[in-house]
């Protein structure tokens, strides 16, 4: 196995990069329902700004049909790069979206994007022809339907890109429960999946021996 398979994610050699999560987009969106898509997106932002991993944004002519780009992400990370592609499908075709990766100083990609096939596909692929290590992160990603989302993983895997969930990429990122970062990043973990309530138990069990 080579060795950058085995490596994981931290919150210092990572960046965010969130691609084309458009209102018109999510509308089209079938092989997960909208709403958990978008819930799974704001916890993928709220990953990020709780640990301190730089963000990089970016829209595909959003004042066309695809829609302006989801306000509460924008909300939640005022401090990323955003930029609006005047045209190209493929983001990392644009010179200053690769060019905002780049200036992180960071390999480690993790990407999400509607529609999966394509504004994540693409720069994914393209970002590891020029010796990055993309994760694609699927549940904060959508398509068409559960069909084309399964090609779309198979060919992301088969050419080396790493498929993940926002919560498994929370983990790797957290890595032990002593971390500075630990709290913050579980609190995320338990307001958006049902590991809230294992969270609630263990907060009022060091509560009572407080």
């Amino acid at each position: 196995m080579e060795k950058r398979f085995a490596e994981f994610l931290s919150a210092e050699n990572s960046v965010l990069a969130l691609i084309d999560h458009q209102t018109g987009l999510l509308s089209s969106v079938r092989d997960i329902e909208p709403d958990l898509l978008k819930t799974n997106l704001i916890a993928l932002a709220k990953m990020a700004k709780e640990a301190g991993i730089p963000v990089v944004i970016t829209s595909s002519m959003p004042e066309g049909p695809n829609g302006p780009f989801i306000q509460e992400i924008l909300d939640i990370l005022p401090e990323a790069k955003y930029i609006k592609r005047p045209g190209e499908i493929n983001a990392w075709d644009n010179e200053e979206f690769r060019n905002a990766i780049v200036e992180t100083g960071r390999k480690k990609i993790i990407m999400a994007g509607i529609v999966t096939d394509v504004c994540l596909m693409f720069p994914a692929l393209s970002a590891l022809a020029d010796g990055f290590d993309p994760y694609a992160i699927i549940d904060a990603s959508g398509t068409w339907n559960k069909l084309v989302q399964e090609v779309t993983v198979q060919r992301l895997a088969q050419a080396g890109v790493k498929v993940s969930t926002w919560a498994s990429a929370l983990a790797e990122i957290m890595h032990d429960w002593r971390s500075e970062k630990a709290y913050p990043l579980a609190g995320v973990l338990s307001e958006h999946t049902s590991y809230g309530l294992v969270y609630e138990s263990f907060l009022a069990t060091q509560n009572q021996n407080a």
